[in-house]
């Protein structure tokens, strides 16, 4: 099999449209490396959808450009495509200046235009050859065909054979591999402890010589969540009075053999450590990973004096998208199995010796959690409160919670039903009083207008979303506009690049969970003064993790 170096006039035309789109800005900044990615795929989309139109013009018009014209045109092409690919690379540099600004990032100080330019052609070029390749296979299979079949037949018939046999390579080999290099990769991660991460003596968490629940079956970030997080000490020195040990419950993947098994074992040992004698107990649903937010739970411990138990369960060790596409039912399963184990524990106790029963989750943990709940009444008549953190586009409830916003609201900060249950914030602001009684329990959703976790949607290929449409956040560029396919690229290249923005940003929510926790769940005595103090505890802590994070990475 061998390829001319042959290319569609057409093709170019759109690839050139394409890929110069997606320089234009998106939610958060973005790597070069990733800039050059989306810029290739962009470009490659561009160029197989006008090779399509331009056929589909020539099958219904019958009309062939002659080779001098043919030869005018890319000459055409040339005269323009270079002088717009040269202006398009300017303004980028602009742009992503622009969004390094408004979310607080400091701007990159070159644009690496080359390296950029470089990835791109070399991913068009390559998408290219694997679409010849496929259109070869067509023909390959219609030559055949056509000797036993009519034409009619024979063409739409090839086509068919080529896509099963491509859809079956996929899922069969393709997918599986990359599956199984994933599992590979995280599995050997989830099986490593962090530096400074130690196993715990008190009995108060999971691991410990006391519990239930063994330190080496929790997993990596489940050694996290019960190994760190403030203490007795600590707890005491910010409130000036005597702490308590904040209990920490969690169940690894390797704590019990199916989800319902990790959940009752959960139960068994938060019973133990006294979770159920707290003042408030706490369910958190993990990411895909296992990770539990740390700020939505130590801003509850530092509110209660460490009189707080909060249990959590893994389901999985991949990052959440590939965990959504190779099994997204476990989360939905943990999220129910969890929740209402510890709610049936909960209700067996008497009325005046419950704890405060509240609920969090971030990420694909709202998607799970959500599970739990028929709808908004049930919510209500099950928990004391919820906050929930960058709730995935799929998400249930909150997608009929943002569809049926209050009119004039906008997608990325709704209003449901004038606030009277459900409240959305991006900023302290949001949760102060509005004139409307916010009855309780409370439920809010902390979402940032530049979350691309938020928006993330295939719809996104093929229509404008209402957030482009309508007043924007501010932090979101007004220069980012929505092209068709390009955009879902855009959006898509930003998931992974939203965790390295400072937190107000992208699927950052950090000392926003202090602000929340005072709104929903507020204990006795609180003041506005206390919850500014937290915040600033929160937003210290928030630094030495990221130093961490970044002490680890240096040191491999």
């Amino acid at each position: 099999m061998s390829f001319r170096p042959h290319f569609s006039v057409a093709g170019v035309l759109g690839a050139l449209m394409f890929g110069c789109a997606s320089f234009t800005p998106s939610l958060v900044p973005r790597p070069w490396y990733v800039q050059g990615a989306v810029a290739g795929i962009s470009a490659a989309f561009g160029y197989g959808i006008f090779v399509f139109l331009a056929w589909l013009l020539g099958a219904a018009s019958r009309w062939r450009p002659s080779a001098t014209l043919t030869r005018r045109l890319w000459i055409a092409l040339a005269c323009v495509g270079v002088p717009l690919v040269a202006v398009t690379l300017w303004l980028s540099h602009g742009w992503q200046h622009q969004i390094h600004v408004l979310t607080d990032v400091s701007p990159p100080v070159s644009n690496a235009w080359i390296p950029i330019l470089l990835l791109a052609v070399t991913l068009l070029l390559v998408l290219v050859a694997l679409a010849k390749g496929v259109r070869w296979l067509v023909r390959q299979a219609d030559r055949r065909l056509v000797r036993r079949l009519p034409n009619r037949l024979a063409e739409p018939l090839a086509v068919l054979i080529v896509a099963v046999f491509l859809i079956t390579l996929s899922n069969g080999l393709i997918w599986r591999g990359l599956v199984s290099v994933a599992n590979s990769s995280s599995g050997s991660l989830n099986g490593t402890t962090n530096h400074g991460t130690f196993r715990p003596v008190a009995p108060e968490r999971s691991g410990s010589p006391a519990s239930l629940i063994s330190w080496d079956s929790l997993g990596r970030q489940g050694r996290d969540f019960v190994g760190l997080g403030p203490d007795r000490a600590e707890l005491t020195a910010f409130s000036g009075v005597p702490a308590k040990e904040p209990v920490r419950v969690y169940a690894g993947l390797k704590s019990a053999d199916s989800l319902r098994a990790r959940a009752s074992l959960a139960i068994r040992d938060l019973r133990r450590a006294g979770g159920f004698d707290r003042a408030v107990l706490v369910v958190a649903t993990t990411t895909g990973t296992g990770l539990v937010d740390p700020a939505a739970v130590e801003s509850l411990e530092y509110m209660y004096n460490g009189d707080t138990a909060t249990v959590a369960l893994q389901y999985s060790f991949l990052p959440s998208f590939i965990s959504l596409l190779v099994d997204n039912d476990s989360a939905q399963v943990a999220g129910r199995e969890l929740f209402n184990e510890v709610y049936d524990a909960w209700a067996d106790l008497p009325p005046n010796r419950r704890p405060k029963l509240l609920v969090t989750g971030t990420s694909i943990g709202v998607f799970a959690t959500e599970s739990a709940f028929s709808g908004l009444a049930d919510i209500r008549n099950r928990t004391d409160g919820v906050v929930w953190a960058g709730a995935p586009n799929f998400s249930p409830l909150h997608h009929m919670f943002v569809q049926r916003r209050d009119p004039g609201t906008p997608e990325w900060l709704p209003t449901y039903d004038h606030g009277k249950d459900v409240r959305f914030a991006s900023a302290p602001r949001d949760l102060r009083p509005n004139g409307i009684r916010w009855r309780r329990p409370r439920i809010v959703y902390l979402q940032n207008g530049s979350d691309p976790v938020l928006f993330w949607s295939p719809q996104l290929a093929f229509s404008k979303p209402d957030w482009l449409s309508e007043p924007r956040a501010p932090d979101v560029s007004q220069d980012m506009h929505w092209f068709p396919v390009v955009t879902f690229w855009q959006v898509t290249a930003d998931l992974p690049s939203t965790y390295f923005v400072p937190p107000g940003h992208g699927h950052r929510y950090g000392t926003l969970y202090a602000d929340a926790w005072a709104a929903v769940a507020r204990p006795p005595g609180w003041t506005a003064g206390d919850t500014a103090r937290l915040r600033a505890k929160i937003q210290e802590n928030e630094a030495i993790r990221e130093a961490m994070a970044l002490a680890r990475a240096r040191t491999g």
